[in-house]
């Protein structure tokens, strides 16, 4: 397949300037709020930039918006994107190696197909099932996570939630920081930032991250590195443009599990690695990135962002074992090969304008992305090793890889949203947006090219009322839609698949405490997702989509200032989902949990601030979860406690002591087939932060 490219006219936006004239210009309405935050987990006064572009603080949106900013993330030593958004509420990981690490379980729905990973706003296009950047909390502002139906904003495949990470960015004070690690199995951490002006309209942001570690076991290993790169013209107060270049490559642990027994993890093999001596796991992303805003008048700004953006992925490894006790040997299958070539490119177009006490968002999102995807399918090979002196032999396939398929999705959405301040204390936020997904797909071996149009439509209607000036209820509808499966990888057997419709019904509420003492929300939801694929019950070989799953529960989040010293941060989450109606080959799963939703999460810290000393505890809690719609294979739940000492040297230097795992607590992050992903056990790590 030819490679995507293609110019965007931007003729919405030159309607947009010649209309600009005749439209009124009243002064911004009270909505825009951006004070900064007095602590760190503060952040009710914050703009909800992921859950709305009208410019609403998060205590006035009427959704549910949680966050682990900078000051956080250095504080606790969460270095990747995963670790720090799990601190969150209600929020599990799901990471494996096929999936990039970043896949997640939220509110009831689990998987990259209804959780979304975005940076900056912009969420890239998803092959096979694959997201695997930002893997790294470095050069971030802050990590926020939008709760329930994120569609009006990000499209399809976000009605669990939805992640993004928002970029530090340029200023024309100049400053500098970075930090260096090092510490159990041979990791080792560093990172710089930069920023600063370049003349009289130019500023610049620059970050550079790089990580090693040897891991605990054999072919357990990992390397990455990436550069993040801004470029800030404001020609002058009204008019500002953004270039952004970045480069990542990432070489991830090549652990595909430890084998279950009867669908137990064996302890004893917790050590094992049975993947091939020369496997290889390998992704490199490039990102280009044209942003503008334009204050045109005082009623009227114009956004525009330009974007490109192309991933390589590579996999060759041995991913299936299975245990035999009796001969202490491991059976291995499944050696796979599997080649990634992803690009996208397109441009997102909106226009702001403030209306008396309407604040408005409307745009126009297009992208084009094109899919090349290799495998060594059907995946022969076989062999026995040892179950505990593994001898990791090469990966020989008998099956050549070849290139399989080649397709092309392209993207269409229209939207419009309006925050309205009917009074000082009433507001009322909506939205509407519709996408249209145009996919076509070219079989390179064997097969049928077929094409297919998708459309999903979502909305929002949340009011929030401010019973006093720190404190406000809210109530939410939202619906969105998810795909049945992967978007670029939909394939001949759900061609005929619809786009599965999900609603959500929201209540919260949310306080600051008086004197800066600190803040806290609780919201309670019911989702429902229909059209999910189930069998026939009257041809139960045929798959239709007729299948249901809802969820129903409650969040609560809290950080407390106890006194100028000590400080208290915790979040609680109960999640009751199950599938209403599924039939598979195996029977019939209704009242089954989903795959990889816990009922019970909670996460807490405590921070004690003696002169320049700082000590923190931390503990993490997950509840049991199932790895199949069968519940037959449960993972364990865990707590796990977390600590970390900090020693402020100087004005310009910290010195920090982690430890993870305090208790050396054994358990599963995850599952892959009947295989289950070990979390790491007790490891200590000493670093430095610098900042001049």
């Amino acid at each position: 397949m030819q490679r995507p490219f293609f110019a965007l006219r931007p003729v919405a936006l030159c309607a947009a300037l010649l209309c600009a004239p005749v439209l009124a210009q009243p002064s911004l309405p009270e909505v825009r709020v951006a004070a900064a935050p007095q602590y760190p987990g503060e952040q009710l006064t914050l703009p909800a930039q992921t859950a709305s572009r009208t410019g609403l603080s998060i205590q006035d949106t009427p959704a549910s918006i949680d966050g682990v900013s900078a000051e956080q993330v250095r504080e606790r030593g969460d270095h990747g994107v995963a670790e720090a958004v799990t601190r969150t509420v209600g929020l599990t990981s799901s990471a494996s190696p096929g999936n990039g690490g970043l896949a997640f379980g939220s509110r009831g729905f689990a998987g990259v197909n209804s959780v979304g990973v975005a940076e900056d706003g912009l969420s890239a296009a998803i092959a096979a099932g694959t997201i695997s950047s930002p893997s790294d909390s470095w050069g971030y502002e802050r990590l926020e996570v939008l709760r329930g139906p994120g569609s009006l904003m990000y499209g399809s495949g976000t009605l669990g939630a939805t992640i993004n990470a928002v970029r530090k960015q340029p200023s024309r004070v100049a400053s500098h920081e970075a930090m260096v690690s090092g510490g159990s199995d041979a990791t080792a951490r560093i990172g710089l930032g930069a920023t600063g002006p370049l003349g009289d309209i130019v500023s610049y942001r620059l970050d550079v991250h790089g990580q090693r570690s040897d891991g605990e076991r054999a072919l357990d290993d990992s390397r990455s590195g990436k550069f993040m790169g801004t470029l800030r013209i404001e020609p002058s107060s009204d008019l500002q443009i953004d270039l952004m270049a970045d480069h990542s490559l990432q070489n991830p642990t090549r652990y595909w599990g430890t084998p279950g027994l009867n669908g137990r993890v064996v302890e004893a093999l917790r050590g094992e690695n049975y993947n091939a001596g020369d496997s290889i796991i390998r992704y490199e992303e490039d990102r280009l990135r044209a942003r503008l805003r334009w204050r045109a008048t005082d009623a009227i700004t114009v956004r525009n962002d330009l974007f490109h953006l192309q991933t390589d992925r590579r996999w060759r490894n041995i991913e299936a074992y299975a245990y035999h006790p009796a001969a202490s040997t491991v059976a291995r299958s499944d050696y796979l090969e599997i080649l990634h070539d992803l690009e996208q490119t397109g441009n997102h177009f909106g226009v702001d304008l403030a209306l008396g006490a309407h604040q408005l968002a409307l745009g126009w999102d297009v992208s084009k992305a094109s899919f090349e995807l290799g495998n060594n399918a059907p995946y022969g090979g076989s062999s026995v090793v040892s179950a505990f002196h593994p001898q990791p032999g090469r990966w020989i396939s008998p099956d050549p890889t070849l290139a399989k398929s080649a397709t092309e999705l392209r993207q269409n959405a229209l939207y419009l949203e309006d925050a309205w301040k009917l009074s000082e204390q009433w507001l009322l936020l909506a939205g509407l947006r519709r996408d249209t997904y145009d996919f076509e797909r070219a079989e390179r071996v064997a097969g049928t090219p077929f094409d297919k149009k998708l459309g999903g439509t979502s909305a929002r209607l949340g009011l929030s009322y401010k019973l006093d000036a720190r404190t406000s209820l809210h109530a939410q509808y939202s619906s969105g839609h998810d795909p049945v499966t992967t978007l670029l990888t939909l394939n001949l057997a759900n061609r005929d698949f619809r786009l599965s419709q999900g609603r959500q019904l929201e209540l919260g509420m949310k306080q600051q405490l008086p004197d800066q003492r600190g803040e806290w929300t609780l919201a309670v939801y019911d989702i429902q997702k229909d059209d999910i694929v189930t069998r026939d019950p009257n041809r139960p070989a045929i798959s239709i989509q007729g299948g249901s799953q809802s969820a129903r529960g409650v969040e609560l989040t809290g950080v407390l200032r106890a006194s100028a010293a000590l400080r208290f941060e915790g979040n609680a989450s109960y999640t009751d989902a199950h599938f209403d109606t599924l039939l598979e080959a195996g029977g019939n799963r209704a009242g089954n949990r989903p795959p990889g939703v816990a009922r019970q999460t909670a996460n807490f810290w405590a921070h004690y601030r003696l002169q320049a000393w700082q000590a923190s505890l931390g503990a993490r809690h997950v509840g049991q979860r199932y790895a199949n719609n069968a519940n037959t294979i449960a993972v364990p739940g865990y707590t796990l406690f977390d600590a970390a000492l900090h020693w402020q040297f100087n004005a310009h230097t910290t010195f920090s002591l982690l430890a993870r795992n305090l208790t050396d607590r054994f358990y599963a992050n995850a599952t892959y087939g009947s295989q289950f992903l070990v979390g790491a056990g007790r490891q200590f790590e000493l670093g430095a932060n610098f900042r001049f």
